[in-house]
């Protein structure tokens, strides 16, 4: 998940609780504006993808929208391919890294310095060496060597909703699942859990709110450092098993990791880590819960189980990443100026009918599996080969032990937009 880490402006006061509406700017023609709001879109938040699948039919390919002071969306499969693989042309640097090492040079002291998450708001050539160490961090090895342990944690949180009849599946399981192993892998304590999590969900609540604010941004990401600089000096005079230690003793560029690395680092960790998989959870079980015929066939063939997921995660693909233009430029016939902010719309991507025919119906048996759920390019995200062990693990040791489930009829899904979209809430009932 990228989070926007713009630096540029003087720190004057709170950002609006919502932005209003931009101005058409003079080189967006008409028929390029779609009313559309990522981060508050009614539609969105009651249907979900099925919003989406509206915008991939009817919105043009790439449009402009007014809400959140105004910004592009990249929605169709070629237009996202593109602009993820041309960072020379979609910055994730929305203040040039050069900039922010100056300013930090000249800081007076006792000002808190600018923090920047590493490695997604890096482009090439800084990029590649604080991506660097987090690649063999969540290789496929490093990643197949902790499956048992997360199946041990699925069992034990499954079997304990088992004899009620039902759950509460986003706070009862999808939440505590990947959360408790990510604390383990990263090295922050378990029985901060709570307290960290609902940090993580404040800060990309609040994104869609501080997007005209920098210094708001700013204020968030501190938070996240704050509650981590005590776990990062312990674990550097006294290193574990985990990721926090192994990351003190590599080198950035030659030189010795910093605490600021290690603070930068801390953020990108944390949210990723502490959010966004659990939202592709919910996906994928309510999915499941809509279609019993799926689920039977999948307790019969366990070995289906990995096609179903790659073809779940098309289906309701779950990340935005933020760019901004970096030069004025053409993009696919469409003028954009430099600095204009940027949405690659992943999941209207993954929808495109243009690459996926019948894009609306999930198909075992699609030829044509090449999603891009987890981006592509330099920013492809990094915690991949996690998250693939942890969705596949869930929906196995799920249908294994849990009878038929449906939804809750009850209990209607409700859905948050922004850079990761997922269920507020997801009541499942079986029968104990």
């Amino acid at each position: 998940m990228n989070h926007v880490a713009d630096l540029s402006g003087p720190a004057l006061k709170p950002a609006p609780s919502r932005a209003p509406r931009a101005p058409q700017p003079a080189h967006v023609p008409d028929r390029l504006v779609y009313d559309f709001d990522l981060f508050g879109d009614a539609r969105l938040k009651a249907i979900g993808h099925d919003r989406i699948l509206e915008l991939a039919r009817t919105a043009p390919p790439v449009f402009w929208t007014p809400h959140n002071g105004g910004h592009w969306m990249l929605c169709s499969y070629d237009a996202a391919y593109k602009a993820a693989r041309d960072p020379d042309s979609f910055t994730s640097e929305f203040t040039p890294f050069a900039k922010v090492k100056a300013m930090m040079e000249n800081l007076p002291e006792g000002v808190r310095r600018p923090l920047v998450p590493v490695p997604i708001n890096l482009d090439p050539p800084e990029h590649a060496k604080y991506r660097a160490p987090l690649n063999s961090a969540f290789s496929p090895r490093a990643v197949m060597a902790l499956r048992d342990e997360f199946r041990a944690l699925a069992i034990g949180l499954i079997e304990q909703a088992r004899p009620n009849g039902g759950c509460e599946f986003m706070t009862e399981i999808a939440e505590p699942l990947p959360v408790t192993l990510f604390l383990r892998i990263f090295g922050l304590p378990a029985e901060r859990q709570r307290e960290y999590r609902d940090l993580a969900a404040e800060d990309l609540a609040g994104i869609g709110q501080s997007i005209a604010d920098p210094s708001a941004v700013q204020r968030r990401l501190w938070q996240i450092v704050d509650i981590c600089r005590d776990t990062l000096l312990e674990r550097q005079a006294n290193p574990q098993d985990d990721l926090i230690s192994s990351l003190w003793k590599l080198e950035i560029d030659g030189k010795p990791m910093t605490l600021a690395d290690m603070e930068n680092f801390s953020i990108v960790l944390f949210l990723g880590g502490l959010d966004t998989v659990m939202n592709g959870m919910g996906h994928g079980i309510r999915h499941l819960a809509m279609n019993p015929e799926l689920q039977a066939r999948l307790r019969a063939e366990p070995k289906l189980i990995p096609d179903a997921a790659e073809e779940i995660l098309r289906r309701y693909t779950f990340t935005v990443p933020p760019r901004m233009v970096a030069k004025d430029l053409v993009f696919d016939g469409v003028e954009m100026k430099k600095g204009e902010r940027a949405y690659i719309f992943l999941p209207a991507a993954d929808l495109d009918s243009s690459h996926f025919p019948c894009p609306e119906r999930f198909d075992l048996q699609r030829e044509n599996k090449a999603h891009i759920a987890f981006g592509t390019g330099v920013h492809r995200c990094v915690g991949s080969h996690l998250a693939r062990v942890e969705l596949q693990t869930l929906y196995e040791v799920f249908l294994a032990r849990i009878p038929q489930f449906r939804l809750d009829p009850d209990r209607l899904v409700t859905f948050h937009g922004g850079h990761v979209i997922g269920p507020d809430a997801l009541h499942l009932l079986w029968d104990a």
